[in-house]
């Protein structure tokens, strides 16, 4: 028997195929393709009767809008890496943590974890936009950690692939390749974490988790919409973002787990105009 989940995403019609860094200024030589975001704005909840408790404002969050053939995309920064995408009534969450306020969003559909650290993986931030039909995909190490709260999981391994309702996910290493805190150790080994490409309809989207400029990412194809991180101890400083971006050349490319990265030097670093750089601001209080 299919879920009450799956059936709501099968009718969708969609086939399966730190420092606060604000909005950097444009560069003056010859930039590349920056637009400013399409916003929509999710209200704060209605006001409550005079006998409840006062309710949470919710924060003003900017929306961007990305057309597509099936549904508008609907993209939200929430903080760092924790992302809300939405197609329809689908509502897709990644790396969800606590430091983000969920306050007047939809709860999970679905829910992507990358890796084990604090960052990506927080029972806290899970919790606060679960429900009983979630559905959960992560690495196996993500996996182990989840079991005692969380019953069912989606385990997905680097190089697997797999169909879930409307989505097509497949599973994308992210790995350091020379950083570590020690010179025989890596801030994250190869295997452990995923990065994903989720196929909405016939839209592309790649979400990088942490990771180096990797042979796997600059071997990317046909990617239409690509969160790609940078801070550096951890992961990659901009300009080498870049390098990857430039090679696999997405239509979009937000950087995201940016903290305390120059944006500017990754957007001047972009190449040619077929890459749209969108800088948005993941740190709003």
């Amino acid at each position: 028997m299919r879920t009450p989940l799956i059936v709501a995403l099968a009718a969708l019609g969609l086939s399966a195929c730190g420092n606060s860094q604000g909005e950097a200024p444009a560069p003056s030589a010859a930039p590349p393709k920056v637009t400013p975001p399409p916003t929509t704005v999710v209200s704060a909840a209605p006001p409550p009767s005079a006998s409840a408790a006062p309710a949470v404002a919710a924060p003003v969050r900017s929306t961007d809008v990305i057309k597509t053939k099936q549904c508008d995309l609907k993209v939200t920064p929430l903080h760092h890496a924790t992302l809300l995408l939405r197609c329809d009534k689908l509502a897709i969450y990644v790396d969800p943590v606590h430091d983000a306020s969920y306050v007047g969003l939809p709860k999970a559909d679905m829910i992507f974890i990358t890796d084990i650290h604090g960052d990506h993986m927080d029972p806290a931030g899970i919790e606060a936009i679960r429900q009983d039909a979630t559905i959960f995909v992560a690495p196996p190490a993500v996996a182990e950690k989840l079991a005692p709260t969380v019953k069912s999981v989606t385990v997905l391994k680097n190089g697997d692939k797999k169909t879930l309702g409307a989505v097509g996910i497949e599973a994308i290493p992210m790995y350091n390749l020379v950083r570590g805190p020690k010179p025989t150790e890596r801030f994250h080994d190869k295997g452990r974490g995923d990065g994903y490409v989720l196929t909405i309809g016939e839209t592309r989207v790649y979400l990088s988790g942490d990771t180096e400029c990797t042979p796997e990412m600059k071997a990317l194809k046909n990617i239409d919409v690509a969160f790609v991180c940078m801070n550096l101890p951890y992961t990659m400083p901009p300009a080498e973002a870049a390098v990857c971006v430039n090679a696999f050349r997405p239509k979009v490319v937000y950087p995201y787990h940016d903290r305390g990265s120059d944006l500017v030097e990754f957007q001047k670093a972009i190449t040619g105009k077929d890459v749209e750089v969108r800088i948005r601001d993941w740190y709003a209080p």
